[in-house]
């Protein structure tokens, strides 16, 4: 992989670390409900979702797409999917929320919805209303999903 000048340091998250964070959001999320279903950010937050969902014993699961990012530039944002309503009731959730552009998206769909992240840089976290980890504006997180294999 190789780093984006803009950034300073790559840190790779483990499975095992999404898994715990994704438990902390929910603790923190337990007294915000109940919520109605989740509404999961593709591809980003598919993960926390489905963990999201055990932990909160939610069984309505749906998904928004936005594209953004690819492998190693970023771009106009591309809407894909919405889901219909303004998101009352709902929780939103994605991994991260950097620079605030998906999660400005988000909000102006589903300005009803209550957005959830597991990491929040400082450009991005005015517009999350639950986090759990803060992270620098210059780290790149690589979440296991998207980390090359080993051979």
């Amino acid at each position: 992989m190789t780093l984006d000048p803009a950034f300073s340091h790559a840190c790779s998250l483990s499975w095992e670390e999404i898994h715990s964070v994704s438990r902390r959001l929910a603790r923190k999320l337990r007294d915000k409900g109940p919520f109605t279903g989740i509404i999961a950010v593709a591809r980003g937050g598919l993960v926390p979702a489905a963990i999201l969902a055990t932990e909160l014993g939610i069984r309505q699961v749906d998904t928004v797409c936005i594209a953004g990012y690819d492998e190693s530039t970023r771009h106009d944002l591309e809407i894909l999917k919405r889901v219909p309503g303004d998101g009352t009731g709902w929780l939103v959730v994605d991994d991260l929320v950097d620079t605030g552009r998906t999660a400005q998206a988000i909000r102006d769909m589903l300005p009803g919805g209550h957005y959830a992240t597991l990491y929040a840089k400082p450009s991005g976290r005015p517009l999350v209303h639950t986090h759990v980890e803060d992270v620098g504006q210059k780290t790149w997180l690589v979440f296991p999903w998207e980390a090359p294999e080993r051979a």
